[in-house]
């Protein structure tokens, strides 16, 4: 696939394994995304990062976050459903990205309006095929927006 056009968005990784954490930013850096990517692996600090609180008073809006659901403080539920039920956030794509498979966080994630629910792989070759396709269909395929947008 050829690369977008269009400006590089702001990727949000919300994970809290450091080995994860690693195996996605060497897939990334492997297949030359060039988007920015933050990493914050405590829930209560992905809040304050998504509304720009704290020591997040000027962080960048993501385009795209790519959420586990085990996170300390606030867990990747209470994460999702804080997102989608704000005006200024609730058009950013969530992907959930797991190692959980059951179906009990499968549905409740998409009844939180998740985007996509990925569970993570066990092999790193078939962890790098889930990056490079979170890749071609978020950054390459999807028309998504540039700015925020805000609806009453």
């Amino acid at each position: 696939m050829t690369s977008r056009a269009s400006k590089p968005i702001e990727i949000l990784l919300v994970e809290d394994n450091p080995g994860d954490v690693r195996l996605i930013e060497e897939a990334l850096h492997e297949i030359k995304v060039r988007n920015h990517m933050s990493v914050i692996g405590n829930g209560i600090q992905v809040l304050e990062f998504l509304h720009k609180q704290d020591q997040y008073l000027h962080s960048p809006t993501p385009g795209l976050i790519l959420l586990d659901l085990n996170l300390p403080g606030k867990n990747g539920f209470e994460i999702l459903q804080d997102t989608k039920q704000d005006n200024a956030l609730k058009h950013i794509p969530v992907v959930i990205l797991t190692s959980s498979q059951s179906e009990q966080d499968i549905m409740k994630s998409y009844n939180l309006y998740a985007n996509a629910y990925i569970p993570k792989p066990v092999g790193l070759e078939d962890f790098l095929d889930v990056v490079r396709a979170i890749e071609g269909f978020w950054l390459e395929i999807v028309k998504l927006p540039l700015d925020r947008v805000e609806e009453e």
